[in-house]
C-alpha cells in the first residue's frame, strides 16, 4: 500500500509573494522602491562591463511639493504622487524602470540605451524633456488641481569602472541639485565640477562653524 499526504500551499505562497512585494515595491505608488532599483542597477553595471552597453539614470525631484502638502493636505498630496507615478511610466519604455525612492523623489533607469555616450545623452535628454512636458499639464481636479514641475539630474553609466550601484545615484542626485540651483523645472547632466563645487561648499561651511565656535 501507500500513504499520500497532500498539503495546500496556496495560502503560504500568496503570503510569501505579498511579503516579497512589500519588500521591493513602494506601498503608495506600487513602483519599485530603492532596494529593487539598486538591485537592478547593480545587475546592469555587471552586464555593462561585458557588453559595452551604456545606460542612463534620471533623478527626479518635484518642485515645491512640500508647499502643496501644507496647503492641500497629505491625502491630496498622495493622490498626486500616484498620478505622477502613472505619468512617469507613460514616458518610458517597457524595459525601463521607474522607481520611487522616497517622498517626492523618483528615479528613472534607462538600461542598454546605446554603445556610445552621444546616443545615450541624446535619448536621456529626450526622456527627461518628455517628463517635464507631461508634468506641466494639470494634475488632479477641482480644488486639488495642481500644475507640477520637476528638477531632473541625469548621469550615464557603463559598468566599465566597476563602480557600486550607489555611485550613479549620487551623481544623478548631485546633478538634480544643480537643476534646483539653476531655477528648477529644468534638466542638468552630471559634471565632475558639480561634485567639486559641493565638496568645496561643505568644507567652507564646516570651517565657518569651527570659526564661530
Amino acid at each position: 500500500g501507500f500513504l499520500a499526504v497532500i498539503v495546500d500551499l496556496s495560502e503560504r505562497k500568496a503570503m510569501e509573494e505579498e511579503i516579497r512585494h512589500l519588500a521591493f515595491y513602494d506601498a503608495l505608488t506600487d513602483l519599485p522602491n530603492r532596494r529593487l532599483l539598486v538591485d537592478r542597477l547593480q545587475q546592469l553595471l555587471a552586464q555593462g562591463s561585458r557588453n559595452a552597453q551604456h545606460g542612463a539614470l534620471l533623478f527626479i525631484d518635484l518642485d515645491n511639493f512640500k508647499a502643496l502638502n501644507d496647503t492641500l493636505g497629505h491625502d491630496q498630496g498622495d493622490v498626486l504622487l500616484v498620478e505622477v507615478a502613472c505619468r512617469l511610466r507613460s514616458c518610458v519604455r517597457e524595459e525601463d524602470t521607474v522607481a520611487r525612492i522616497g517622498g517626492d523623489e523618483f528615479v528613472v533607469l534607462l538600461p542598454k540605451v546605446g554603445t556610445d555616450e552621444g546616443t545615450v545623452t541624446r535619448l536621456a535628454d529626450e526622456v527627461a524633456r518628455r517628463i517635464l512636458n507631461t508634468l506641466a499639464t494639470s494634475l488632479g481636479s477641482g480644488d486639488g488641481e495642481y500644475r507640477a514641475s520637476a528638477s531632473i539630474g541625469v548621469t550615464l553609466f557603463d559598468g566599465e569602472g566597476e563602480e557600486s550601484a550607489e555611485a550613479p545615484l549620487v551623481r544623478a542626485d548631485v546633478a538634480m541639485f544643480a537643476a534646483k540651483l539653476a531655477g528648477r523645472n529644468t534638466i542638468r547632466f552630471f559634471d565632475p565640477r558639480m561634485q567639486a563645487a559641493l565638496s568645496e561648499r561643505a568644507e567652507l561651511e564646516t570651517g565657518l562653524w569651527t570659526a564661530l565656535e
